[in-house]
């Protein structure tokens, strides 16, 4: 299993919003970056993914697991780009901010602080364990 970092808009998807689609999950489209579409071409099934809301908020706020690997997205009128679908497993305890994210030695080689703005990215088993444990306190 791999780990994942999805970033959204949280006036445009929220964790909220994942939460209530359920066990059917839902479609994580409109990647247009070709970094982040390579990211999710990599992913597969049972891999998890922290939930980012970006822009407003700027914390990670839940977890959701991958159902369905790496498809063309259904929102690319050209076809180049893919899509996967992902369902709700958590909200975390507490969020974890960026700021905090930022102060934390041990998160410094985390695209999200290298690659700002980067929507999908890997994360460590170290850095994603270190992330967990912040969440509960």
């Amino acid at each position: 299993m791999k780990y994942w970092l999805l970033k959204s808009e949280p006036d445009v998807w929220s964790i909220d919003q994942q939460k209530e689609a359920g066990n059917k999950g839902v479609v994580w489209d409109g990647v247009r970056n070709y970094q982040a579409s390579n990211n999710l071409k990599k992913m597969k099934i049972g891999d998890l993914c922290y939930f980012y809301h970006s822009n407003i908020g700027k914390e990670i706020v839940g977890i959701v697991e991958v159902i369905k690997t790496a498809f063309i997205d259904p929102s690319d009128e050209k076809k180049k780009f893919v899509a996967i679908k992902v369902k709700f497993k958590n909200k975390l305890k507490n969020s974890v901010s960026l700021g905090d994210i930022k102060k934390n030695t041990s998160l410094q080689s985390l695209p999200l602080i290298k690659q700002s703005r980067l929507s999908v990215m890997p994360i460590d088993s170290k850095c994603w364990k270190i992330l967990y444990k912040m969440s509960k306190t």
